[in-house]
């Protein structure tokens, strides 16, 4: 385990763990929490033997209620000769990983933390937890997390969210597909463990590869992803997992992974 102020990461297992640790600030993203979540990305990337992350907050009050504003010049303060920010650095990393994420959403999930949740590939939530993009009420817009909000839920649910500004209920949130599971608080962390089963017992070379075609066909038309895809298929069969997989179903047994 590593401990900053702002994050913890920890192994569990194959599942490398990005904790949010500022409970007393709701989870709010800082710069350091957002290097600190970066960071994990990276090094969960760089450990073979991890094979999914999972990313929470500290505590049951909040998974992460977006920028912290009790320093609001420091939230929105930009450096114009950069062309890019931290926070959209995140999010690009999350989009190009070949690691599986997972979101366990204890807490109150509002703003900048709608954009964590959405850059996971699977999310948990407790019943009670609350979501919101309350941007438009203190003079903003989640600008950045409409980039990865739009392609999940519908466009006339992200409208209402982001226009009044105004909270909805885990039920809402999982209906709009934001959430995969949504049970009571108690059952929060079996159902993650119940969730990392069922990936860590699969081809590691099957998700990689198909973590990277998904996001490659993304944004191409049918034409141009059907011929991309006939020909990620043909190279995921030549590798060893693939032959491993067939020859195992054959053989009625449990396949040995080994990631080639």
């Amino acid at each position: 385990m590593t401990d900053s102020i702002a994050v913890i990461t920890e192994k569990r297992g194959q599942a490398f763990w990005i904790t949010i640790n500022r409970p007393d600030k709701r989870n709010a993203l800082n710069g350091e929490v957002i290097a600190g979540i970066s960071k994990g990305y990276r090094d969960a990337h760089d450990d073979k033997d991890v094979r999914v992350i999972v990313l929470t907050g500290a505590g049951d009050k909040a998974f992460c209620a977006g920028a912290d504003l009790q320093n609001s010049g420091a939230a929105f303060a930009m450096d114009h000769s950069r062309p890019n920010v931290d926070y959209a650095d995140l999010l690009r990393l999350s989009q190009n990983a070949t690691k599986p994420a997972i979101a366990r959403v204890g807490g109150v999930c509002m703003a900048g933390g709608m954009g964590l949740l959405c850059m996971t590939d699977m999310a948990v939530a407790a019943d009670h937890v609350i979501f919101g993009l309350p941007e438009v009420k203190v003079g903003v817009f989640p600008m950045q997390v409409l980039s990865l909000l739009q392609s999940i839920a519908p466009p006339r649910l992200v409208n209402e969210w982001a226009l009044t500004g105004e909270p909805f209920d885990a039920k809402a949130a999982q209906a709009a597909g934001l959430l995969n599971h949504v049970v009571p608080t108690a059952e929060l962390d079996a159902k993650i463990d119940w969730l990392i089963g069922r990936i860590v017992d699969k081809s590691p070379t099957a998700i990689r590869r198909g973590k990277y075609a998904m996001r490659a066909i993304a944004s191409m038309s049918f034409d141009e992803s059907i011929a991309y895809t006939e020909s990620q298929i043909a190279l995921l069969a030549m590798t060893e997992d693939a032959k491993e997989g067939l020859k195992a179903f054959g053989e009625k047994r449990k396949p040995v992974w080994t990631g080639k």
